[in-house]
């Protein structure tokens, strides 16, 4: 057997065959199941698209009531769970705080059924319906208030954005977050849903699956980018600072949050649509005052980047909408998690169709026939310096 060069983080090295979802980096083309994201984002629903991406199809009317009812019936958590939580730091960031509750909700159903649809249906639905209320709970449970139950009677989105605070959002806020939830459910074999595949290749259940995914999501080269997007323009400031911070990022060669990406060598289609979104939320609520910056910036990229493909990609501004939104700062990741779940749990379905536990090589760069030093013989390898 042959292998192909060594390649750093497998850069354009197939791992799979999907049916999921497709992406055209040239052309700024991403489709989930053949459908292009900008006619879903018009016309259909998160939880509707969800179901595309899980079950192969878009559903019939009945059999999407069904599902939304499901969703709607599983939204709360044991009170065992919420009781871990409150044991849960103030300080902890919630994408740790996730991580750990989607590990924790396997405890209650540890039955690995990976045969039977019927649970792979009800782990499905419990995790869709549960982690926005994981979200929601340790948001105000961190600052010392019991958190708010959901209610059956709002949608998926508007039930989150009501958990936040009790407070039942405005109809175009909550169609604006739909949407959003629809532009991050899935995109293909990005790091969280591979980290997601491998875990599912060992044939655990999918709530460790999904618990490996938001670990990995958690990353600012992942889906901590958009924190750190809105860091940057609080730093930047005002418009007019905007050259002389681009020009110290190009000599310092430091990463420009929210630009360039992997596969996409145009602006992000998800981007364009998330910018549309800002600006209905603006023209409704009042005009972020990050906004002009974050234009501005993306004109000087294009003007000094361009030419390399670096463009806008989804978290360049993804972080306005949700600060528009009344979204704190730190739930950016997670609100992305709440959106991947269906991707991730598309991919461990598929996974399960055909599943082989991955194993990967690695070229060797080591010694070889090295002897055994006794231990008074030996030198230090550590660098002192670190521990001064």
């Amino acid at each position: 057997m042959t292998f192909c060069e060594y390649r750093p983080g497998l850069e354009g090295v197939p791992v799979t065959q999907s049916s999921i979802s497709f992406v055209d980096g040239k052309n700024g083309i991403l489709e989930y199941r053949g459908i292009n994201i900008e006619e879903l984002a018009r016309l259909s629903t998160f939880v509707e698209t969800a179901y595309l991406l899980i079950w192969g199809a878009l559903p019939t009317a009945d059999e999407l009531e069904e599902f939304q009812h499901e969703i709607q019936s599983h939204r709360r958590l044991k009170y065992r769970i919420r009781d871990m939580m409150k044991c849960f730091p103030e300080s902890g960031h919630p994408m740790d705080a996730l991580q750990a509750c989607a590990a924790a909700l396997g405890l209650f159903y540890s039955r690995r059924a990976l045969d039977d649809p019927t649970y792979i249906r009800a782990a499905v639905v419990r995790l869709m319906a549960k982690i926005p209320t994981m979200v929601a709970a340790f948001q105000l449970m961190r600052k010392g208030n019991d958190p708010v139950q959901p209610r059956d009677d709002l949608s998926y989105a508007a039930n989150f954005l009501y958990m936040l605070n009790e407070r039942e959002p405005d109809p175009l806020a909550a169609q604006i977050f739909d949407i959003c939830l629809t532009l991050h459910a899935e995109h293909t074999i990005n790091a969280s849903t591979f980290s997601s595949m491998v875990t599912a290749s060992t044939l655990t259940d999918p709530y460790g699956v999904v618990a490996s995914a938001v670990g990995t999501l958690a990353g600012p080269l992942h889906g901590g980018a958009n924190e750190e997007v809105i860091m940057m323009l609080e730093e930047i400031g005002t418009v007019e600072n905007v050259e002389p911070y681009l020009d110290n990022c190009l000599e310092k060669k430091s990463k420009i949050m929210g630009f360039g990406h992997r596969v996409y060598k145009v602006k992000d289609p998800r981007a364009t649509i998330l910018q549309s979104l800002a600006e209905q939320l603006f023209e409704k609520f009042g005009r972020d005052e990050y906004y002009d910056i974050a234009v501005a910036m993306e004109k000087a990229v294009a003007e000094r980047l361009g030419h390399k493909g670096i463009y806008p990609n989804v978290d360049f501004y993804s972080g306005l909408v949700y600060r528009k939104l009344g979204i704190p700062t730190d739930l950016f990741t997670p609100v992305f998690a709440i959106a991947r779940t269906s991707g991730w749990l598309a991919h461990w379905k598929e996974q399960l169709n055909e599943n082989r536990i991955f194993r990967p090589t690695q070229i060797y760069t080591g010694n070889h026939a090295q002897s055994y030093i006794p231990i008074e013989k030996r030198q230090s390898s550590q660098d002192e310096s670190c521990w001064s």
